[in-house]
């Protein structure tokens, strides 16, 4: 029951980076860098060790649980390449500056879109619902994981719970803005941050079902960590840096891994 007790932060969590999405001015760009921060600390000093010791075995001479950590990542960015999750922010972006050996420089939108958002949502709302489906699926991973991590003890759980917490309320926040940002209507956007948030509830209750087997727990921890570390920096990092000055933003990235560091040594 603890799993499922902690995955409930994680729905509340969602729910709350939904309501920040629809309210936010200027600072989310340092809440997700340090969500990116937890998740990275997450990521390696506890995910991977945690693994390796579960499932110690190798395969051509790689351990397994380091060749699951990376089909975690890649199963992640296929899936996200193809049905179009990562949406980019492109439009976003700030504008940057070549000078192109010119006395005036030339501005222009990082991402070199052709067409404005306003034009693109209101052709393709279906690509914003697929988005938030996806997302709702990649939730109930989020919440089987922590149900996982408190199998393979207190201290894992509580570092998993962190780090999914943390990029729940990311979660939260991209699942309310690709809908919107495809066409969809407010009611849309809420039903399925909803379901988002309920959806980590679900994934741990599941596990309460069954215990997973060491070895297996291993490999799923290394994919898992996979997950993280592509969500971490190819996603919410990209976002926090996309119109900011970084070095803010970097020092809440930092403080984020070093908490992790932190709790993991303590405990």
């Amino acid at each position: 029951m603890t799993a499922v007790l902690v995955a409930s932060g994680a729905f509340l969590m969602t729910l709350l980076g939904g309501w920040v999405a629809q309210h936010i001015g200027d600072r989310r760009h340092l809440v997700l860098g340090l969500a990116a921060g937890l998740m990275l600390g997450v990521v390696a000093f506890d995910l991977l060790p945690e693994s390796l010791r579960a499932e110690p075995g190798l395969l051509l001479g790689v351990p397994a649980a380091l060749l699951a950590f990376v089909l975690g990542f890649l199963v992640l960015h296929i899936v996200e390449r193809s049905v179009a999750i990562h949406r980019g922010h492109e439009d976003e972006y700030a504008a940057h500056t070549h000078h192109l050996g010119s006395a005036h420089p030339h501005a222009h939108p990082h991402g070199h879109r052709l067409a404005p958002a306003d034009a693109r949502a209101g052709r393709l709302p279906g690509i914003g619902l697929t988005a938030g489906a996806a997302l709702v699926g990649h939730s109930v991973l989020d919440g089987f994981a922590i149900g996982a991590a408190f199998q393979a003890g207190g201290t894992v759980g509580v570092a998993v719970a962190i780090a999914v917490i943390a990029h729940d309320f990311a979660d939260g926040f991209n699942t309310y803005t690709v809908i919107r940002l495809y066409g969809n209507n407010h009611r849309r956007a809420a039903a399925l941050l909803t379901a988002d948030a309920l959806a980590p509830v679900t994934g741990a209750a599941v596990t309460l079902a069954f215990t997973i087997p060491t070895r297996l727990l291993g490999l799923y921890l290394g994919f898992f960590a996979g997950f993280l570390l592509y969500l971490a920096t190819s996603d919410i990092l990209p976002e926090a840096h996309s119109a900011h000055p970084s070095r803010v933003t970097l020092l809440c990235t930092v403080t984020g891994a070093l908490f992790i560091w932190l709790v993991i040594g303590l405990a």
